[in-house]
């Protein structure tokens, strides 16, 4: 049995364990050898209000659960800052990992791997609405707000909600193999595995930016033409503006550079056409404003981390 203990708490979010449990489970229907024992433990076995509507009740206290265990997994939560602040809750956790081959938290869960020391020196994410506030209550943290999920040795982070199926996924085929995990991706109609790097926010699905008016035409014409000249010049000249305002508003608005920004709208639109499309390396280079398909698989690699062709094989949605 590979022991997985699940730490959850007061207002601990229910999708960050459903999905991780509902993962694992459906790993040992489908062929997991060895099989994953699940357990939910909260401080004192209290029940988890996971909102007005539904309540949790764990199968272990906190207290008894003793290794040695295979992954001790904390989940995220709107209760997560009063529960790094449970100095019992944290002192658990810290000597549980202690005993664990890994360790992981799911979305704010980070709060409380953060509070018992455990990722010091460690490079780690967390959900980006909560990255910042992270960031400043624990600066030993080496925090990057953009990766789906990290792993740094033994200790795995991941970003909100349902990134636990992605790092869940990819904990399954650590253990078991990258078909287990395909199979279990199926069953479960997701994505059969979004690499790790892949950012969590995108120009699809980012707010929009703030209400400036010189700002949002660029950007408008940056996301209309990016296979036209966007250099900051010619931006900033279509705006009728100077390089070093453009990048100061652009700064000021996007926290980025328009060069930077270009750069990711360009990757982004690339890595929708690779999964949503069979078009050929080098029309997507060239729709997407990159000279040649190698421009393209260098930028694409620096942002996610995986080439195009791999991305194309896990996650693509059609054939036409």
């Amino acid at each position: 049995m590979r022991h997985f203990v699940v730490v959850g708490y007061d207002a601990a979010e229910l999708l960050d364990i459903a999905c991780v449990v509902g993962c694992l489970e459906s790993a040992n229907l489908r062929g997991a050898d060895p099989l994953y024992k699940v357990r939910l433990a909260t401080p004192g076995a209290r029940s988890i209000d996971c909102g007005p509507t539904v309540t949790l009740q764990p199968g272990e206290r906190l207290e008894h659960v003793k290794g040695p265990i295979d992954t001790l997994l904390i989940s995220g939560g709107v209760g997560c800052q009063d529960a790094a602040a449970d100095r019992m809750l944290v002192a658990h956790v810290r000597r549980l990992a202690r005993e664990s081959r890994r360790v992981a938290s799911v979305c704010t869960g980070a709060w409380i791997l953060a509070a018992a020391g455990l990722l010091d020196g460690r490079r780690a994410t967390t959900h980006w609405n909560w990255a910042d506030m992270l960031a400043k209550q624990h600066p030993q943290v080496l925090l990057d707000p953009d990766p789906i999920f990290v792993r740094d040795g033994h200790v795995y982070t991941s970003a909100g909600v349902t990134s636990a199926l992605d790092l869940t996924l990819a904990l399954i085929e650590e253990d078991h193999g990258a078909e287990l995990a395909r199979t279990v991706a199926r069953q479960l109609v997701t994505y059969l595995q979004r690499p790790g790097n892949q950012a969590q926010m995108s120009m699809f699905t980012a707010p929009p930016p703030p209400a400036d008016s010189l700002v949002q035409r660029v950007v408008d014409h940056v996301t209309a033409h990016l296979d036209a000249d966007l250099a900051v010049a010619t931006l900033a000249a279509g705006a009728g503006v100077s390089e070093r305002h453009l990048t100061r508003l652009f700064l000021r608005h996007l926290g980025q550079t328009p060069g930077k920004f270009v750069r990711q709208a360009r990757v982004e639109a690339a890595a929708h056409l690779l999964s949503a499309t069979s078009l050929p390396l080098e029309t997507v280079a060239a729709r997407c404003g990159f000279g040649s398909a190698e421009t393209l698989r260098q930028a694409f690699t620096g942002r996610y981390g995986v080439p195009p062709s791999h991305y194309r094989h896990t996650q693509s949605r059609t054939t036409t």
